[in-house]
């Protein structure tokens, strides 16, 4: 990859605690960040550089949409927070109106290699609009989706069976949100499936299938939770987008659970909309789209998934 620039839109908190987990790690060597408040980005930039001695050299600098034109990824970040009493789609109305914005300052510096990874919420259906509004190929459009919420999941199957959850392999899919869906037929501990690991353990999932809605709604609300305890999620959040990140830099064929473009995976029962399926992510961005054998619950729990996102999509009225 000889580029390893990275321009990050939004200096928010989940922007600038990815920059800062961009700079700790070695995937990335240039670092742009792009606000609309541009002493917060400036201000977020030299407190990054003087901490320079302690990682390995970068540029690290407050820029703006021009620094795409050398970028191999353009991150967005930027968006409204959810007032009190909000509806989802009184949020997305308005995030709209911020990709507009976003969208245009990004157009005029658009190139072949560019992939565009959206973070804001809610991601698959702002994945969705970017795609449509800028032109790229779809496999240069991609979201965050779901990464996090399966990390969420790896982390509390590791808690219950006592295991590093780097052994666990398992997936949130879907949409990354309250329709995603927990895919437990795929889901095993260093290869071993999940109930023939836990019949060696102190509950037996194929006797305790409550258990396994316990973990799958500690999960789906742990946002809710972390929400109400301090105001907003951004360590993990930045630790999954660089993963993300350096999976495309690195060209590590990693697989993934991103947002990502849905054409006719589902024999015909849902098509053009972005939701989180696993796929093999590399410096072309998304690679292949895997196929899983999903249980009947699970298929028919992804079908309803999309049809949630592709409401929200028509519910938005706007020409694409």
């Amino acid at each position: 990859m000889t580029s390893r620039n990275v321009v990050i839109i939004g200096d928010g908190m989940v922007g600038s605690t990815l920059a800062y987990t961009l700079m700790m790690g070695e995937a990335v060597t240039d670092i742009s960040i792009v606000d609309i408040n541009k002493n917060k980005a400036e201000g977020d930039v030299l407190d990054l550089i003087h901490g320079m001695s302690f990682v390995s050299p970068k540029s690290i600098k407050a820029g703006d949409y021009s620094d795409i034109k050398d970028a191999h990824i353009a991150v967005i970040t930027a968006g409204v927070a959810q007032k009190e009493g909000e509806s989802r789609m009184d949020l997305l109305k308005r995030n709209i109106k911020v990709f507009d914005s976003i969208i245009e300052g990004i157009k005029p510096y658009v190139h072949d290699d560019l992939i565009v990874l959206v973070v804001t919420n809610p991601v698959d259906v702002l994945t969705y609009y970017t795609y449509k509004k800028l032109g790229l190929v779809a496999s240069h459009v991609i979201g965050s989706g779901t990464v996090l919420d399966t990390a969420r999941l790896k982390s509390v199957i590791a808690s219950e069976t006592s295991v590093d959850p780097r052994d666990v392999q398992t997936f949130i899919l879907g949409e990354h949100g309250d329709s995603e869906i927990a895919a437990w037929s795929a889901t095993n501990i260093a290869g071993v499936p999940l109930d023939k690991f836990c019949a060696q353990c102190h509950w037996k999932v194929n006797e305790a299938n409550s258990k396994l809605n316990e973990l799958y709604l500690k999960v789906k609300n742990a946002a809710y939770e972390i929400i109400s305890k301090k105001g907003a999620t951004y360590y993990a959040v930045g630790l999954a987008v660089a993963k993300i990140i350096e999976a495309i830099l690195n060209d590590q064929n990693s697989v993934l659970t991103i947002s990502t473009y849905i054409t006719d995976q589902f024999d015909g029962e849902i098509s053009d909309l972005y939701f989180s399926l696993p796929v093999i992510v590399n410096s072309s961005g998304v690679k292949e789209v895997l196929k899983l054998d999903y249980s009947m619950d699970e298929y028919k729990g992804l079908i309803k998934s999309g049809r949630v996102i592709k409401k929200e999509i028509s519910d938005l009225h706007i020409a694409l």
